[in-house]
Formats: C-alpha cells, sequence, structure tokens
C-alpha cells in the first residue's frame, strides 16, 4: 500500500516533539539527565546515587519523573522543568525541510508532548520552523502532568482539540506511546530509538509504520497524492 493510501481521510497529524521532530543528540540528553540528577539531589539532599535511583524509579512508576516529585516532594512543577531545560540546543541542527513537508499534509499538525511549552518552543526555534505551523502544542502542563502513554493523556488532547481519531495520525519516538492512539483508530508511525523502554514493542500491531526519516515519509504521503 502507498503512503497516500495508507493515510488517505487522515486531517490531523500529530507530532511528539523530542526524538521525532529531531533526532535527540546524546550531549542533549547528557546535558538534561544531569540536570534533572542534579535537580533531585540538591532538592532532596541526597547523595548522586540516590538522586539516580528516584529519577528513574519515578519515571518507570508516574511516567515522568516530575510527576513523583510533585507527589512524594512537593516540589513545584515548574521549578523542575525550568531547571531541566536550562540547556544549549546548539546541537539540535535546523530543518525547515521538515517545516515544509508538515505543511503539505492536508489539515492540521498538532504537537503532544510530554515535555513543556517553553522547551517545545525553544526546540521549534532551533529547527527553523514556526510554531505557527501547528494548529495546537498540548504539552504536560495543558494535560495537567498526565503524560504519555497514559490514556488520560489522549483523551485530555482529543477532548481540546476535537479531532476524529479515525481521520488522525501519531508519531512518536516511544512504541508504548502508540498504544492507545491505536486502540483509538488512528494511524500510528514509529521513529527508531536506541532506548530499550522506548523501543519496546515496535514490533507488534500498535506499531503500523516505522521510518528513521520524518521529512522524506512525510514528502511521500503528499508526493504520492498528486
Amino acid at each position: 500500500m502507498s503512503h497516500a493510501a495508507a493515510f488517505s481521510g487522515v486531517d490531523t497529524w500529530i507530532f511528539d516533539l523530542d526524538n521525532t521532530l529531531y533526532p535527540y543528540p546524546p550531549g542533549l540528553w547528557a546535558q538534561i539527565d544531569a540536570r534533572m540528577g542534579g535537580f533531585i539531589s540538591e532538592r532532596l539532599l541526597v547523595d548522586a546515587i540516590e538522586a539516580r535511583r528516584l529519577q528513574k524509579d519515578y519515571f518507570l512508576r508516574y511516567g515522568l519523573t516530575v510527576r513523583g516529585l510533585m507527589h512524594h516532594h512537593g516540589v513545584a512543577a515548574r521549578d523542575f522543568l525550568d531547571h531541566v531545560h536550562d540547556v544549549d540546543l546548539s546541537e539540535i541542527q535546523p530543518n525547515p525541510a521538515l517545516g515544509a513537508a508538515i505543511a503539505a499534509l492536508p489539515g492540521r499538525a498538532v504537537v503532544h508532548t510530554n515535555s513543556d511549552r517553553a522547551h517545545v518552543l525553544r526546540v521549534l526555534a532551533r529547527l527553523d520552523i514556526d510554531p505557527g505551523l501547528f494548529a495546537a502544542i498540548h504539552d504536560i502542563e495543558s494535560t495537567r502532568f498526565e503524560p504519555k502513554p497514559g490514556a488520560r493523556a489522549y483523551d485530555a488532547v482529543a477532548a481540546a482539540d476535537g479531532f476524529d481519531p479515525a481521520r488522525a495520525a501519531m508519531f512518536e519516538d516511544s512504541a508504548r506511546n502508540l498504544l492507545e492512539p491505536h486502540r483509538r483508530g488512528m494511524r500510528t508511525v514509529y521513529l527508531p530509538t536506541v532506548c530499550d523502554i522506548a523501543s519496546a514493542g515496535r514490533n507488534e500491531a500498535h506499531v503500523h509504520h516505522i521510518t528513521d526519516d520524518l521529512t522524506d515519509f512525510l514528502r511521500r504521503i503528499t508526493d504520492e497524492a498528486t
């Protein structure tokens, strides 16, 4: 089946941000990971080993480290997010061609990310993609800290956007984040990653398509339709 046929009727295109609209540079992840650990160590007065344990434990239990910090330690989410995302984004390469490919899609494009809006806007600026290209940006604050892959995260976006899941497609670097979109009738596209957690389930039925070149994949959808 051609790309155009596989996505026939789709008029809502939902994109994750990190490692989806751009490949996560190793140096960037190292910065964010270190700043998470540093924040936890300083705020909770624990050593680096315990900070690391809490960081990973809360991520696995709650879907986001910040949710565990909010729940167990009363940490203000804004403090954590501002600290963690105060990083150098210079490793992210501009990709206006991706912006053009998204703009050519029929219907509307939106972002749905477990990150926060300020980080989204900084990343889009580095990519040289106009944020106005997206009809909406659904971040972790707008979903009231309900993270993917939890069902309530997708419910929050669907309620805010009012789109028909049968006419929507979701693009993600985490295979588990595509399970709920698949259950709702959306078409799903997975962008491979070396992360074991994110790649788990990539060969299961809820992953409909796999690509390591998002720009080319989107171009083929529109080029084949003409």
